[in-house]
């Protein structure tokens, strides 16, 4: 059980990431602050495990609360929740634990939620930090997660990797990436695709036209790689699908 909380200067975003996360069964209890300053001061007062604040409020802005909190003893974990895209990298650089766009998504805001119990784990038992990767979406440089990226879709030069928040292009070949990226579960299973292990919910491999589903799409499996991943998806948790 986790305490959390919310920083935000409008009063309906505070009320509704107060309901949301109030329906999560892990956070045992919720602070709501209507700006940083006010933040700081109940921080002062209280004890609790993470931040959920807004990048852009008055006086004192979430990037300014986020390196007081820093000189704290005890240093809550840091979730940004905010409208603002282009704050993505000065965020992780902040060593934020998850980065979270509005309109918030209740299936989202649980996978923070899990982000943060993690993150509180101790130290001999903390999970392996998950590899930041650096994207470009239009003018903007944004930071996201090797472990958010469902597949990868080959374009030209590039590779296109498939999130739950979108897709993004990242100059680099598909063979150089499935190199790069085995020991993290990316299996090939295509000439243009590669999943991740982790994300596959469903696979139909003994059919005329074999697939896998990974983030709510049916990708395409090669026959020349169908005998590997076969071996290699029985081997795990996922299921075959009906």
């Amino acid at each position: 059980m986790i305490s959390v909380l919310i920083a935000d200067d409008e009063p309906p975003a505070l009320d509704e990431l107060s309901f949301l996360l109030g329906s999560d069964p892990r956070v045992s209890a919720i602070h709501r602050a209507p700006s940083g300053a006010e933040a700081i001061r109940l921080l002062a007062r209280e004890r609790v495990d993470a931040v959920f604040l807004d990048i852009h409020m008055p006086a004192l802005n979430g990037f300014d609360l986020a390196r007081a909190m820093q000189r704290f003893e005890h240093c809550p974990a840091l979730v940004f929740v905010t409208a603002d895209e282009e704050g993505a990298l000065e965020a992780f650089e902040l060593a934020a634990v998850d980065y979270l766009l509005k309109p918030v998504r209740p299936e989202r805001l649980e996978r923070s939620v899990t982000r943060v119990v993690e993150s509180l784990q101790p130290a001999g038992e903390e999970p392996e930090r998950a590899e930041l990767v650096t994207v470009t979406l239009g003018s903007t440089t944004r930071m996201i997660r090797r472990t958010d990226v469902h597949y990868v879709q080959a374009q030209g030069d590039y590779a296109r990797l498939h999130t739950d928040e979108g897709s993004y292009l990242v100059r680099i070949s598909m063979t150089d990436l499935e190199r790069q990226w085995a020991d993290a579960g990316f299996v090939r299973i295509h000439r243009s695709y590669l999943v991740a292990e982790r994300h596959v919910s469903r696979w139909r491999l003994g059919q005329e036209h074999p697939t896998v589903v990974s983030g709510g799409a049916e990708l395409p499996v090669s026959r020349r790689l169908l005998p590997s991943l076969r071996e290699r998806l029985r081997a795990s948790r996922v299921r075959p699908g009906s």
